[in-house]
C-alpha cells in the first residue's frame, strides 16, 4: 500500500497547531511555568502528542514505503534516518523524544519540570525541522518512492 498523503498532512497540520500552543511556555522563566499548575500539563500534554504523532509519522512511511516496523517507537527514528527520510543527527536527536513521550502517557518516572522546560525548547527547534524532511519527501520524493 502507498504512502497516504492525507493522512501525513493532517499529522503535520495537528503538530503545527499544538507547537504554537507550546511556544509561550518556552518564552516563560521557570517560576512563572511553575506558578500554575496547569502550565505543566499542557506544556506536558502538547510535547505528547507531538511527539505521539511524530511517531504515528515515521510508521506510516516506513511500514508503507519500506514495507518495514520499527522495533519500537525509539527505533522509528532512527531507522527514519538509516533510510534517509530524516538526516542521521537529527533522527539522533529525536529518538529521545520516545522515552520522553513514554514517560508522559505512562507517568514512570515524577516529571521534572527543568527538564520539561529544555525538552519545549528543543521540540520547538527540532520539530519544524523534521516536519521539513517529511514534507520533502512527501512533495520530492513522491516519484522515486510509492505514494499516492
Amino acid at each position: 500500500m502507498p504512502v497516504d498523503k492525507k493522512i501525513i498532512y493532517r499529522k503535520i497540520k495537528f503538530i503545527n497547531k499544538d507547537l504554537s500552543s507550546l511556544m509561550p511556555f518556552s518564552q516563560m522563566p521557570l517560576e512563572e511555568y511553575l506558578a500554575k499548575g496547569e502550565y505543566e500539563v499542557l506544556a506536558e500534554r502538547y510535547l505528547e502528542r507531538i511527539i505521539g504523532r511524530m511517531i504515528d509519522i515515521n510508521y506510516h512511511i516506513l511500514s508503507e514505503a519500506e514495507n518495514q516496523m520499527p522495533d519500537d517507537y525509539f527505533n522509528s527514528f532512527i531507522d527514519m534516518g538509516k533510510k534517509n527520510y530524516l538526516p542521521m543527527g537529527l533522527a539522533e536527536s529525536l529518538k529521545n523524544s520516545a522515552g520522553l513521550r513514554n514517560r508522559l502517557a505512562h507517568e514512570y518516572d515524577e516529571i521534572d519540570e527543568k527538564k520539561i522546560l529544555k525538552a519545549i525548547k528543543m521540540c520547538l527547534k527540532e520539530v519544524p525541522e523534521y516536519l521539513k524532511y517529511i514534507i520533502d519527501f512527501i512533495e520530492k520524493g513522491a516519484k522515486q518512492k510509492k505514494m499516492i
